[in-house]
Formats: structure tokens, sequence, C-alpha cells
């Protein structure tokens, strides 16, 4: 009977061992899951706000169609972590009608700049990480070498045109309020942005030629403006002089 207790007792604990590790590897696949489906939707809804963004930044077809299809990979990939999930079922049916239809909004050829600089670091985030997507697209073959230089180098001009664009309006509302030195610092910079610019379009050679006008101008009015200034400060002096050395009078 002894012997039966002790086989019964290490059996026991066994079991429990077995058990236990079962369980936790349940919690570690679970755990894995849970970070792959959170990785897949954080993917997603970066992709889609790129899409969204397409208001303000103008996208082109093969653009679109690239972000379409890689919303659809991403789905599916969701799909087998969660068969059942009626919500992303109807998301592929739709996304892969868009697809289909082909049909979807893109940007206008011009550029549209936000109201605030929150607006335009947002544009300009959106625009890095499509520049991100692109190269990893490439990487898995969905999009073809040429059409990735053609747009990686649309996309960085777009970039540069949002910083340059940016600067100059800084620039014109600093002069508007008379703040010829921050209106100067604003143009310089979106001078020296142009200036950076490795590929020079008609877009870059006007901007450049336009700055440089505004900063020679700038440049003339400050120089007239320290010129009133010393003018008026030799006008005060030669008055306090004046008052200094005036007859005293006798009360």
């Amino acid at each position: 009977m002894f012997a039966i207790i002790i086989v019964l007792v290490i059996t026991l604990v066994v079991i429990a061992v077995i058990v236990s590790a079962i369980q936790q590897h349940k919690e570690r696949l679970a755990a894995l899951k849970r970070a792959e489906f959170s990785k897949l939707r954080n993917a997603l809804e970066d992709t889609e706000d790129i899409l969204l963004n397409a208001a303000n930044v103008p996208l082109t077809r093969g653009i679109v169609s690239m972000l379409l299809k890689r919303i659809l990979m991403t789905l599916r990939a969701m799909l087998e972590l969660e068969p059942t999930s009626k919500d992303l079922k109807q998301r592929i049916s739709e996304t892969e009608k868009r697809l289909t239809d082909g049909n979807d909004t893109m940007g206008g050829e011009s550029l549209t700049m936000p109201d605030n600089d929150k607006q335009i670091i947002s544009m300009i985030q959106g625009i890095k990480k499509l520049r991100t997507i692109l190269r990893a697209e490439h990487a898995r073959g969905n999009i073809d070498t040429q059409s990735v230089v053609q747009e990686d180098r649309r996309l960085e001009m777009l970039q540069l045109r949002i910083n340059v664009e940016s600067q100059i309006k800084r620039g014109n509302q600093a002069r508007a309020s008379a703040m010829l030195g921050s209106a100067r610092q604003c143009y310089e910079k979106a001078l020296a942005t142009l200036s950076n610019c490795a590929h020079a379009d008609d877009y870059v050679t006007n901007r450049k030629s336009e700055v440089t006008m505004i900063l020679e101008d700038i440049a003339t009015e400050l120089k007239e403006g320290n010129l009133r200034d010393r003018q008026k400060r030799a006008e005060q002096e030669s008055n306090d002089l004046d008052v200094l050395f005036a007859p005293k009078r006798k009360w």
C-alpha cells in the first residue's frame, strides 16, 4: 500500500507539472498572438492614415493601389489570428472591392498646405511613413524598382515643398508684422533647403529666385530702418545737448 501511495503521489506531481507546462505554453502563445495582432493593427492604422492624408498630399494611382494591397494583406493576416471576426471579413471584402473598382479618390496635383504647425508636422510624418512603406513593399516584391525610384523622388520633392512653403508662410507672417529679423531667418531657412536639394526642378529654381529677391528687399528695408534709427538717435542726442547748453533762465 505504501508503495502504491508513493506511485500515486509521484503520478499526481508529474500530472500537475505537465498541466502547468501546458497552461504556461498556452499563455505564451496567447501573448504572442496578442502582440502580433497589435503589431498588425498598428500597421493597418498607419496605412489607412496615409490614405486619409491623400486629401492634402497628392498620391498617384500606383501608390493608392500599393496601400490598398498592403491593407488587404494585413487584414488577411489579422483574420488568421481571429478567424471568427465578422468585422475583419467585412473589411476584407470592402478592400477587395476598392482594389477591383480602382476608382479611389486621389489628391490633386497641387499641394494643400495645412493651417497650423501641428498639421504640417503630421503631413511630413505621413510622407516619411509612406516612403518607409514604399521601400518595405519593394523588398516584398509588391512594387517594381522603377516605380519605387520615381515615387520616392516625388515624395522627397513633396516633403521639400512642405518644408519650404511652411518657412515662407512664417516669413510672410513675420514680415507683415514688421518682424524683419524673424522673417529673414525663415526665408534663409527656406533658401538653404532649396539650395541643398539634389534634384532641382522648376519649382526649386523659381522659389530660389523668389526667396532671394525677398531677402534682398528685407536687407534693404533693414538697412533703411537702421539708418532711420541712427538719424533718430542723432536728433535725440542733439536735442539733449541743446537742452543741456541752453541759456539758463533767471527766476
